[in-house]
């Protein structure tokens, strides 16, 4: 039987980063779980890390703002049911919350490539508190539900 989310998960990085990342199968297999959890349908998921510039430029070009964040998602779906999208992640931002966060570095990846998902299910967490509850709420859950075992 073809595992959808394998060929239609990509996790990458750019030219400016080199990172290697683990576990990527189990983590696909996580993120099409959160997709499936969520009742959508997966069509494609592009996760991108990146460095904290491209981020910036990224901030600025597309969405007009002038800060440093974790993560940005450019969701492409035609039907609502459906999850297609990038998922821009800043590796050096990923980094730095880890320490904040005293977590181990792709245990803060997993939690960003999870709310990045999250985004692409439709959640936002700019708009209101009660949005942005509700969204942290369900990353938490799927966090733990579907754990990925850092080595």
């Amino acid at each position: 039987m073809e595992v959808e989310y394998r060929k239609n998960i990509i996790i990458c990085s750019d030219d400016t980063v080199q990172y290697r990342v683990r576990n990527i199968l189990k983590i696909k297999e996580a993120l099409y779980k959160v997709v499936k959890a969520e009742k959508k349908r997966l069509v494609a998921i592009n996760i991108i890390l990146t460095d904290e510039s491209t981020m910036l430029s990224l901030n600025e070009k597309y969405l007009g703002h002038d800060t440093d964040t974790d993560t940005i998602t450019f969701p492409y779906n035609e039907k609502e049911k459906d999850v297609f999208g990038d998922v821009y992640i800043s590796i050096d931002r990923v980094r730095e919350n880890a320490k904040t966060y005293g977590c181990h570095v792709q245990e803060e990846l997993f939690r960003i490539m999870v709310h990045g998902t999250l985004h692409l299910c439709g959640y936002e967490d700019k708009r209101d508190e009660d949005e942005k509850s509700i969204m942290i709420e369900k990353q938490e859950k799927y966090i733990k539900m579907f754990h990925v075992e850092q080595k």
